[in-house]
């Protein structure tokens, strides 16, 4: 796929809020009458696909020793090392009455644990949570099979890297955010570079295939030069991909954001203004624009995957794992078991009381119609790919395109006017100029957005923004 262009007045007009499309449809969607009867229905029915599916793994650990104030994730905040002893062995009794559900014969290719701060387990209770899935599942041994964890710099030693690598991790997400010492006060995240480039170079040295980096773009206190001195001293390390997210001010959603000062906050030209400058400096630098906030050196397995057409998004983002079932454990972790989601309870209590009585914790979720199975694949080779396949959806699912999808192609419209699609013959392409904006492409074709036709249509020139972007 080519480069994205940026133009800050066609941002500017499609600056507006939306999903992110981990999934479709979206989690706002999910129902809580769809219970533990019905996941494992979900789970049986794809036992019984002629061709197994491989199994993903997400351990959702959601401790964190302090709070960083940008946050929005379910965490919880403590110091007391107890809780993840009971964590885990409550985690335990859930692998216990998942696993055996699915056949033996379908083999784990991904397992990734995230947070909350997966490392505030110790290195030792990883291993056993890796042993553990290892006596339950099947593992792959294939060479692309991902072990990741995402790590915080502020609380990992070098030489815990060693115990996660002999543990069979090799995949590792570190969270940065930004390196200026006046923005990590105001979100309450003080780290040293040291002791980033301490991990980064510890993974490189135990064999971790892929380091991965977050920033964060929208701060307190970021600036045009700040955000570049950041840029500019996180590529010396030189990881393989990095992910520079978007900060969405919600303080009425989170309460952590509630102590971020809204008169430090970038104004919306100067947030445009970072973005450019992250695009430019990493495309400069030689990476690969994957999408949706993603970059990755051009031997990365992400970029390599985008190039071969095996790219695929779920709620752990861009990964190489296409065609797998994925098994979320812990709180609030979601599942997405052939055409069904499930989420666990958000709340330890919730989850915990649910496998004291012996049911799997499911609180809410969903089947999907056959509406949303072809909408999804649209969405996902969309985000994906940057484009929307009309003849393979076609024959796949045997609609006529342009009839089926009459409201979305009116929609699509303006975004074509302002030249952010091609429409040919038996295929839809993203351009240059709409690869910044494939959540408003995408959001087209979205069924379920009350208003589907204004979200995705662009502000009159000299609207405000949303600081979506």
């Amino acid at each position: 796929m080519s480069a994205p262009a940026f133009d800050r007045d066609l941002l500017r007009r499609y600056d507006r809020p939306g999903p992110r499309y981990t999934s479709y449809p979206t989690a706002p969607q999910f129902v809580e009458s769809f219970d533990d009867a019905a996941l494992r229905a979900a789970i049986d029915d794809s036992n019984g696909d002629p061709i197994p599916r491989p199994l993903s793994l997400y351990v959702h650990v959601p401790f964190c020793l302090s709070p960083c104030f940008y946050c929005g994730c379910n965490r919880v905040i403590t110091r007391d090392a107890r809780r993840g002893e009971a964590y885990l062995a409550d985690l335990a009794r859930e692998v216990a009455m998942i696993a055996p559900l699915f056949d033996r014969d379908r083999q784990v290719v991904q397992l990734h644990f995230g947070g909350g701060t997966p490392n505030f387990l110790a290195p030792q209770q990883l291993r056993a949570t890796v042993d553990l899935l290892r006596r339950h599942f099947r593992f792959s041994d294939a060479h692309d099979r991902d072990i990741s964890i995402e790590l915080d710099p502020r609380t990992v030693m070098p030489e815990d890297i060693a115990a996660l690598a002999a543990a069979g991790f090799n995949r590792a997400s570190l969270g940065v955010q930004d390196v200026d010492r006046a923005v990590q006060a105001a979100v309450n995240r003080v780290q040293s570079v040291e002791q980033t480039r301490a991990v980064v170079e510890a993974c490189r040295e135990h064999g971790l295939r892929s380091v991965n980096v977050d920033l964060i773009y929208g701060l307190p206190k970021q600036t045009e030069h700040s955000f570049r001195q950041t840029l500019a001293t996180v590529l010396a390390m030189r990881p393989d991909r990095f992910a520079v997210y978007s900060y969405a001010h919600l303080p009425q959603l989170f309460k952590a954001q509630r102590r971020i000062d809204a008169a430090d906050l970038p104004s919306p030209d100067t947030k445009l203004a970072l973005l450019q400058t992250a695009i430019d400096t990493l495309t400069d630098a030689g990476y690969v624009y994957i999408g949706m906030d993603h970059f990755a050196l051009p031997d990365d397995e992400l970029a390599q995957a985008q190039a071969s057409g095996g790219l695929h998004r779920n709620f752990m983002g861009y990964t190489t794992h296409a065609d797998s079932d994925l098994i979320g454990l812990g709180v609030s972790a979601i599942s997405h078991i052939g055409a069904t989601y499930s989420q666990n309870p958000r709340e330890e209590a919730g989850w915990r009381a649910a496998l004291e009585a012996g049911r799997l914790p499911v609180f809410r979720g969903m089947t999907m119609s056959a509406d949303d199975q072809l909408r999804a694949d649209l969405i996902q080779t969309l985000m994906c790919q940057g484009e929307i396949p009309i003849a393979a959806l076609e024959h796949r699912y045997r609609i006529d395109f342009a009839s089926y999808f009459a409201d979305g192609l009116e929609r699509l419209g303006p975004l074509q006017d302002d030249g952010l699609v091609r429409i040919e013959a038996e295929r839809i392409v993203v351009s240059q100029r709409g690869r910044l904006l494939l959540r408003n492409i995408a959001m087209c074709f979205d069924r379920y957005l009350p208003h589907a036709c204004a979200a995705a249509r662009p502000q009159a020139p000299g609207a405000r923004a949303s600081s979506a972007i």
